[in-house]
Parts: structure tokens; sequence; C-alpha cells
């Protein structure tokens, strides 16, 4: 081999090594922030979906059995049933109905108005069932929601006092059908009833979906396609560039 090809081959780790790993690495970790501040923009519905994505599952039969042991956040599924159900306006059975009126606060919407009906259920997976504390739900709740919007004028007997009739203002409801297949994250426990249930713990909410994985996330981000986008090209080139720092830094050391 001749000492030109040599000093050819050589050259590119020269180049490499000459390169400061501190710039594309600085870059790159600032790009991994910025996804992850582009997701929690989301406020708690980014903690819901990760949750989703992460918590680990297990059959409704071992969900009960660590009910009386250590406390864990798992995640089970099964089909929703009740003895006590009530029924929609198209008589489809309900065990949960939340009905909220909103008003607009810059992009956000914030309640005044906020009421539930719910009968007491369970899901099911085969001859097993364990019941859902559902009290505690809150932003865990993910389906998919009725709204219709209008404006305070429609509702200046409700609405807070102080409220421009030009503030629009949003029903939304959100239900859970008997009838339906549903993912439960939660922390097996015993009720005040000595029976097993999923409720929060361990500092993480209760979450109930009746949706698919891709539905959910679109609930969650609000129909939102563009913040999710950016985020996922911030940890796209965040990952590239940190790689690019240990390829540097790697010839650096080696050279």
């Amino acid at each position: 081999m001749s000492r030109r090809f040599l000093r050819a081959f050589s050259c590119p780790a020269r180049i490499i090594a000459a390169v400061s790993p501190l710039l594309p690495l600085l870059v790159g970790l600032a790009a991994l922030a910025a996804g992850v501040i582009v997701l929690r923009s989301f406020g708690s519905n980014y903690r819901i979906g990760r949750l989703l994505a992460s918590t680990p599952e297990v059959t409704v039969a071992e969900a009960r059995s660590l009910a009386t042991g250590g406390p864990r956040y798992v995640r089970v599924s099964g089909r929703i049933d009740s003895e006590t159900d009530f029924e929609d306006v198209h008589h489809r059975p309900l065990v949960l109905r939340r009905t909220r009126l909103q008003l607009a606060d810059g992009s956000t919407w914030s309640s005044f108005e906020d009421t539930r009906e719910r009968v007491p259920f369970e899901v099911r997976d085969g001859l097993d069932g364990i019941a859902i504390d559902d009290a505690v739900l809150d932003a865990g709740l993910v389906v998919m929601p009725r709204e219709s919007v209008g404006t305070a004028a429609d509702l200046m007997d409700r609405v807070p006092a102080g409220t421009l009739p030009e503030t629009p203002v949003r029903l939304r409801i959100e239900q859970v059908s008997s009838v339906e297949h549903a993912v439960v994250l939660g922390v097996p426990g015993l009720g005040d009833d000595g029976a097993p249930r999923l409720s929060a713990g361990l500092g993480r909410p209760l979450v109930l979906t009746t949706l698919e994985p891709d539905e959910a996330m679109r609930v969650l981000t609000e129909g939102d396609r563009r913040r999710p986008a950016v985020a996922m090209a911030c940890f796209a080139a965040g990952l590239i560039l940190v790689s690019v720092a240990l390829v540097i830094a790697v010839a650096g050391a080696v050279s």
C-alpha cells in the first residue's frame, strides 16, 4: 500500500479531528430541548399521551391480584360492563357522561360548568372484571368529544358575571358506553367495599380511553398536527447532531 494512499485515507480523519464536537453537541441538545418544550405546550395532555404509550399492560386477572400487593401503575384492556347503565338521547347505554360549558381563554378553554352523570362500572376480560374509580377521572378521560360553539350572548344567565357577550362559549360532551372496549391505566387497589379497583395513584392520573391509539393521540393534540410534527423534527435533528458530535469526539480521541 503506497504512502500516497495512506495520506489520502487519513485526511478525512484529520479533518474530523480538527472540528470541535462542542458546537453540534450544543445545537443538538438545544433541538432536543425544543422538542420537549413543544410537546409540553399541550399541558396535561402530553403526560396522558406519554403514559398511554409507555405503561406496561397486564391482564385484568393480574390487575386483580396486584390490588393486594405493592402499588404498581399498569394498563388493562377489556369490555366495559355495568348493571345500572343509563340511556342517552339515542338510546345508547352509558356509564359516564361529562358535560362542560367552557369560555375561550386565549387559545385554551376554561370550564365554568362541569356536570357528570355516572354509574358504577368495571372493565371485563372474559370472566375477570375490575371496578373503575371513575370519580377521579379528569384529564385522563380520552374519548371522542361532541362539541358545539356559540357565544356568551346565548347563555348570559349562566356565564360568569362580567363576561363579554361576544366571548366564544363551547359545549363539550364526553361519554362512555357500556358496549365499548376500553383501555384503562391506573393503580390496582381495594375499594371501600373491599373489591379490587383501578384508581389514580403513585402521582399519576387514572386514564380511560375508548379510542384506538392514533385516534386517542389526535384527541389529545386537539387535531393540531403542526406542533407534533415540529417536535418530531426537533428530536430527529437533535439525535443526528448529538451523534455527529460523538463521531467527531471519537475521531479526535483516536487520531
